[in-house]
């Protein structure tokens, strides 16, 4: 079976079963939201989806932090997982974006993506009231009791002030339905950690493209990628060179998309990766506010780099 597609033997209760914990792992793309005078371009929306799965990426993640969820309305971001599961058509898994900082609203998006046809949840921890590990472990149990779609923790400190302990995944790892965590701390010694503890029951996955190729290293199962947006064949080829043990490519791709990598995230994202896609005709740079479109000064450093790669 291709990584990143769901096991048809889970069981018929919808939670993963033992053989399909590790399912949901290869590079999976944190797709942009597209905007058209202020609305989602749902057409551009498709044409990406096509695109990411012509050039081999394993998973779409709909809804996301680069998706703008935050900006999106509830309509608006259910519309956007409907969206992606339809032009996904079944030939990769959708991963919808689902977290709320109260849980009654992540029990609600969750509902509602189950409903829009996603393939698994993503669940980043509550943001802004920074609760305690005892309130992120009651949190997360509730979604994954309340759902038989897996779930994909997500730990992200620097955007939520709030920090999943490994010791806390340990305890979620026993919920047959929680198949996956997002690490996007950026320390590679938490991320080891976090593989040895639970590797065996769940799929460690970068959060952050830099850490992508340190962590498969160590037994990191994928990535949810932002450089896969633009870049995806490399991405996706960097995984796939990692799960065949031909660490010499996958060493090669990684150090290729360094500096790209670094440029996506010179400004707040996604406004640099709308900025690259922009000059590659496959969508605008348009985002809602409070975030603005990239400087003219990175978007000149940005097609440079785009030539370099090949990608213009």
């Amino acid at each position: 079976m291709k990584p990143g597609t769901i096991d048809p033997t889970a069981s018929p209760s919808g939670a993963a079963s033992p053989a399909a914990r590790h399912r949901l792992e290869g590079c999976l793309t944190a797709i942009v939201t597209p905007f058209r005078d202020g609305k989602v371009d749902f057409d551009k929306l498709a044409q990406l989806v096509d695109w990411q799965i012509d050039q081999g990426i394993d998973g779409i993640v709909a809804v996301g932090t680069t998706g703008e969820s935050a900006t999106l309305d509830v309509e608006e971001h259910v519309a956007v997982i409907a969206a992606v599961v339809k032009a996904a058509k079944g030939r990769v898994p959708v991963v919808a974006g689902a977290g709320g900082n109260a849980t009654t609203e992540a029990l609600e998006l969750t509902k509602a993506s189950e409903q829009a046809g996603a393939d698994a949840l993503l669940h980043v921890t509550p943001y802004y009231n920074r609760p305690s590990q005892e309130g992120l472990f009651r949190h997360f149990e509730a979604i994954a009791k309340s759902t038989k779609l897996p779930i994909i923790l997500y730990n992200v400190p620097t955007r939520t002030a709030c920090d999943l302990s490994t010791d806390v995944v340990v305890r979620l790892a026993d919920f047959p339905n929680v198949v996956g965590i997002k690490d996007a701390t950026g320390n590679l010694v938490r991320g080891s950690d976090l593989v040895a503890r639970v590797g065996d029951r769940m799929a460690v996955l970068s959060g952050d493209d830099g850490t992508a190729f340190p962590l498969y290293a160590v037994g990191g199962r994928g990535v949810i990628s932002v450089v896969s947006n633009v870049a995806p064949r490399a991405m996706s080829d960097m995984w796939d060179a990692a799960a065949a043990g031909d660490w010499e490519r996958a060493r090669k791709r990684h150090h290729e998309l360094r500096v790209l990598s670094a440029m996506l995230f010179n400004e707040p994202s996604p406004a640099p990766t709308k900025a690259a896609l922009a000059l590659m005709n496959r969508c605008s740079t348009e985002l809602r506010l409070p975030l603005v479109p990239a400087s003219a000064g990175l978007t000149d450093q940005l097609r440079a780099e785009l030539k370099t790669l090949g990608l213009l």
